[in-house]
């Protein structure tokens, strides 16, 4: 992948998605210290020594992308889901063999997983697809990779004036990390696609994925909340 872009296009702030990642981050190293400490805070180093060479590359907007750079922020981002995965696993296995007095830490314990669920596959939808956030900025779209996701943009050239003056036909628009953001809580909380629409089989796994253990953690957290109440 060259390091050279196709200039005019406005890169995407870099800023937002290590903001997410850090919150994402920080709510998953402070899950309470049954959860595997010695595996989260080496996920959480690892996650921060890798942010450090893309902030290099990119301080502020993301102009440049490089192979290893694109392999870093991708594997980042799976890292994160697959250590949420696991803190999942566990935190349903506690939430079905505890007692009383665990509770409300336990429910806390569902929010901080849940999500950081949001946050890591938001980061992993935002990498994946059309090539990632510098490909959709500065790529020409005869050049893009096949989409993973259709916005509602990417189809709305020909409605009334005013939707069809936002589309992706009429002004180039892409999505940006917090498009993918709203998607990913979307996905979680309807446990189905709402505006946006998986078109390829790895999206449509990884929402898959997502959506059913935002059903697991509801499920869970309410037969808890029951059970503390009675």
């Amino acid at each position: 992948m060259s390091d050279n872009v196709k200039q005019g296009a406005r890169a995407e702030h870099r800023w937002p998605a290590v903001l997410g990642l850090l919150i994402a981050l920080a709510l998953y190293a402070t899950l309470p210290s049954t959860f595997l400490p010695g595996l989260r805070y080496t996920v959480v180093a690892i996650g921060i020594a890798l942010l450090i060479p893309l902030i290099a590359l990119n301080p502020h907007r993301l102009h440049r992308e490089t192979r290893w750079s694109k392999y870093i922020a991708t594997g980042q981002a799976f890292l994160l889901v697959v250590a949420n995965e696991v803190a999942l696993v566990q935190l349903v296995i506690q939430l079905t063999s505890s007692g009383k007095s665990d509770g409300p830490t336990l429910l806390l314990a569902a929010l901080q997983v849940w999500v950081t669920n949001v946050i890591a596959f938001a980061l992993v939808y935002w990498e994946l697809d059309r090539g990632g956030p510098v490909s959709r900025r500065h790529a020409d779209r005869a050049d893009f990779p096949p989409a993973d996701f259709r916005f509602p943009q990417d189809e709305d050239h020909d409605a009334i004036d005013e939707v069809a003056a936002r589309s992706s036909r009429r002004i180039g628009w892409v999505a940006s990390y917090f498009d993918y953001v709203y998607f990913s809580l979307s996905n979680s909380m309807a446990f189905s696609p709402t505006d946006t629409m998986p078109l390829s089989l790895r999206a449509k796994s990884l929402m898959a994925l997502e959506s059913f253990g935002g059903f697991v953690l509801l499920a869970l957290v309410i037969a808890r909340a029951v059970s503390l109440l009675g």
